[in-house]
């Protein structure tokens, strides 16, 4: 019995996902639970795992292809036992006899997200007669968010091709007609060739090595591809950053050679994550009534607890005292007595919150996201420290779940380690407010009429003003601030 393997349902802002990485091949045995292949969206890595023990059938998307949610990528031969695993390679090396029939199929347009009315076609990599082997790389079609790959569905040539580049074209269109078996001696060959002559073809690479290529300056030609019929795919690109590292530092070398007073560009498409980021902000700015609010915070007493208390509190705990337990600790006390800031909007009903998920935001190598601490009120200073580094290790390692990235009341967004001294942050829809913390740094300060030198750090509330008023505002970051400026306040609840 056959299964097949799916792309699992994507979140509704998730338009779509990149094959990162097969951990099977076709023929392998797998057992049930057995994690087959990472799924990269512009949030997390989905693993999809085995339905049941079995021998990996086809692999009909290959790492790097575009894929939308509930999409076929493979299947499984459901049983066990050493006869099945060698069936798969059987039925391949069969699969010429078969497909010699030169049976006609139809090249069409990838199911659209709902938002997408059409696309665009954008690069024929074969030409009519050309002989391709299944899974090759047809013809990028673009959409407003990502580049489609659609691929051969067997060896064998394209007879015609319908829609020329530059063609608009609406989803599951018929775009070519392609025979089978047609050119199927002729493809080795063809495949060889960039490895023979020790150069790739950068028409026959994904969108996503393309864009790798480019932002890490390699020239493809450097790079030995491991991919049918030698292209390069990410892992290929990796190992060569990893594995050559005098290449990557020549290309500075070699830049006097260049004509003094040259004017150079580098165009590098906009990743997922970052299309994303752009999305939401803009949205942030035209759907909400945005203003802020700033104020000041003196982190001397903050300061004077940790040196105290650091050592104490690590060894009984097993994790060091930062800032983030003290501020979400500080937010949460001012979001119990300021419930409109906790609150969102749906349509036209105010949804008061009466539970406490803090968003931290987070930077990563692939962009900022923002995962969720939940029911921050009943975790203490340690499990909230816990917590938070947690949510950073996954973040950075692109682990974090679609259920720590999804709800949060409230963003917590710190600049100052980066050294931003003020900001006015972004509202995270639909959340009514973000508290932007910023740099600590030293000023003087008038306390009791002498000036004193203070740890001083500057404290700024983006909110709703749809939702909270000025008082309101105004009232939770005097909150903040008299929380963090005598932190015995967080302990009594005073």
């Amino acid at each position: 019995m056959a299964h097949e393997i799916k792309v699992p349902v994507l979140p509704e802002s998730v338009a779509d996902a990149t094959i990162a990485t097969w951990h099977v091949k076709a023929g392998d045995s797998v057992t049930r639970d057995q994690n087959l292949v990472d799924i990269e969206t512009d949030k997390v890595v989905l693993e999809v795992v085995a339905p049941s023990d079995g021998v990996m059938g086809d692999i009909t998307a290959e790492e790097g292809a575009t894929v939308m949610g509930e999409q076929v990528i493979g299947t499984i031969e459901e049983g066990k036992g050493e006869m099945s695993s060698k069936e798969p390679a059987k039925t391949e090396s069969e699969a010429p006899a078969s497909d010699a029939g030169g049976a006609e199929t139809e090249i069409k347009v990838p199911v659209l997200p709902e938002s997408v009315a059409d696309a665009t076609i954008a690069t024929w990599h074969v030409q009519v007669g050309e002989a391709v082997s299944r899974d090759q790389n047809l013809v990028d079609i673009e959409t407003d968010k990502v580049v489609l790959e659609v691929v051969a569905p067997a060896d064998g040539s394209l007879k015609a091709i319908i829609a020329q580049e530059g063609e608009t074209v609406t989803a599951e269109a018929v775009i070519a007609t392609f025979i089978e078996g047609a050119g199927a001696s002729a493809a080795p060959a063809q495949a060889d060739a960039p490895s023979d002559s020790g150069e790739a073809d950068t028409d026959a690479l994904s969108p996503s090595v393309r864009r790798l290529l480019a932002e890490k300056d390699i020239d493809p030609s450097a790079v030995k591809g491991s991919g049918k019929g030698g292209r390069i795919t990410k892992e290929d690109v990796e190992k060569h950053l990893k594995g050559a590292p005098a290449p990557a530092k020549a290309a500075p070398e070699s830049a006097p050679v260049v004509a003094v007073g040259e004017r150079t560009e580098k165009r590098v498409p906009m990743t997922r994550l970052r299309k994303t980021i752009a999305n939401r902000l803009l949205e942030a700015k035209n759907s909400t009534a945005m203003l802020t609010t700033f104020n000041e915070v003196n982190m001397k007493p903050i300061m004077d607890l940790r040196k105290q208390y650091q050592d104490s509190f690590e060894k009984r705990h097993g994790i060091r005292l930062g800032f983030m337990s003290f501020y979400v600790k500080a937010v949460t006390e001012a979001l119990k007595r300021f419930p409109e800031v906790n609150a969102s909007l749906d349509g036209d009903d105010i949804c008061y919150h009466n539970y406490f998920d803090i968003s931290i935001a987070v930077s990563t190598p692939r962009g900022l996201v923002t995962p969720v601490l939940k029911d921050t009120d009943t975790l203490g200073m340690a499990g909230i420290e816990k917590g938070i580094k947690e949510l950073a290790i996954k973040g950075r390692d692109g682990k974090l779940s679609l259920a720590e990235l999804q709800g949060g009341n409230f963003t917590i967004t710190n600049g100052g380690v980066f050294g931003s001294l003020m900001s006015t942050p972004i509202i995270n829809p639909p959340q009514s407010a973000i508290l932007g913390m910023h740099k600590i740094q030293d000023r003087p300060m008038a306390v009791d009429g002498k000036v004193e030198i203070l740890p001083m750090m500057y404290l700024a509330l983006s909110y709703d003003h749809r939702i909270i008023d000025g008082k309101e505002s105004v009232g939770f970051l005097v909150t903040v601030k008299e929380m963090l400026e005598d932190p015995t306040r967080l302990l009594l609840d005073v």
